[in-house]
């Protein structure tokens, strides 16, 4: 089964700015939809932004709206996750997604393949 594999989390003061990348193991992802979802400790798995797998369309959760920015090169095989104003209550880890199939962008069983996730920690 195909892995994805996401990078760029670590620790960050409130305001402070991070980059996620993502990007498959072993073959291409071009032709797929990808997204980005988080868990924080205790909570359930949420849809934090996808992106079509030509980029003409981009979706995001209203909590990250203005302030994260989804995209990705199908030349460098790699998807990103731009995050900017990180609040503490952006802390999780990150997960990455991508699917082939055609998808409802925000639902956690539109994805077929997943990474291992990334943490994130915004201090206040």
């Amino acid at each position: 089964q195909a892995l994805l594999l996401e990078s760029g989390g670590g620790l960050v003061q409130a305001g402070g700015s991070l980059r996620l990348s993502c990007a498959p193991s072993g073959h291409s992802f071009s032709c797929y939809a990808m997204g980005w979802f988080r868990q924080a400790p205790g909570k359930q798995r949420d849809f934090v932004a996808a992106v079509t797998w030509n980029s003409g369309n981009t979706y995001y959760a209203d909590s990250v709206k203005g302030r994260f920015t989804i995209s990705r090169d199908n030349a460098k095989n790699t998807g990103y996750l731009q995050m900017n104003s990180l609040k503490p209550e952006d802390t999780a880890v990150y997960y990455c997604a991508a699917t082939s199939r055609p998808w409802s962008p925000n639902r956690i069983l539109a994805y077929d393949y997943w990474g291992q996730g990334t943490q994130v920690t915004v201090s206040s």
